[in-house]
């Protein structure tokens, strides 16, 4: 599949080794792109943490919840990752730090290239907490002040965990946006939207990162 088809989409932060972030990323682009596009999910980005040198960002998409589900079993089940996975999980300290999303409006999901680009700039994600009730608020704010430069903009996908060997955060409601980083902190929106203050990734791309 495509990225732009993406409906649901995995934003995985994995914390490793000290020294280990080349280490998988190598492997990764080497064995696990177009195995997992070739079990039926797409590989959007990868992206090495500018904050963080033991930080392992990537973001994969599926066309549905049913999909996801079919498309993680046939890859963890399968001999690629059998072969691999314990050179992969070497480099792990942490590998559950996962938001599941969808895409906050129609449109608002990964845009076919060579659609908006951050022109090989460093991205910016940005993940806010978003106050009980306060989506629609938050969503319209955001998009009327900063759509018209966002890559893409998710929000908590509802579904429970239909994989279950890979966790995710559960009991969150956040906004994720991507954009191509300025060099300025994240938008602050009005008072009472947010319950915490936002988390500001600044990732930049690896060599195959279709998202760059």
């Amino acid at each position: 599949m495509n990225p732009e088809q993406s409906a649901v989409i995995e934003l995985r932060q994995y914390t490793l080794h000290p020294g280990q972030r080349e280490v998988l990323i190598e492997l990764f682009e080497r064995e696990f792109i177009d195995g997992q596009h070739a079990a039926g999910m797409a590989v959007i980005g990868q992206f090495r943490d500018l904050d963080d040198e033991n930080r392992f960002v990537w973001l994969r998409g599926f066309t549905d919840m049913p999909s996801r589900a079919q498309s993680l079993a046939a890859f963890y089940d399968g001999a690629l990752w059998r072969a691999h996975r314990n050179e992969a999980n070497a480099t792990m300290v942490d590998s559950d730090n996962v938001l599941l999303l969808r895409p906050a409006r129609p449109g608002s999901g990964f845009a076919a290239r060579p659609a908006k680009q951050s022109d090989g700039r460093a991205i910016a994600a940005t993940i806010y907490p978003l106050a009980d009730g306060a989506g629609e608020a938050f969503a319209a704010w955001f998009f009327e002040t900063h759509g018209a430069t966002a890559l893409a903009a998710f929000v908590t996908e509802p579904s429970a965990n239909n994989f279950p060997r890979l966790p995710v955060r559960e009991g969150e409601n956040v906004f994720v946006s991507l954009s191509a980083m300025t060099g300025d902190a994240p938008p602050h929106p009005p008072a009472g939207l947010l319950s915490a203050p936002p988390q500001w990734l600044r990732l930049a791309p690896t060599a195959c990162s279709w998202l760059r």
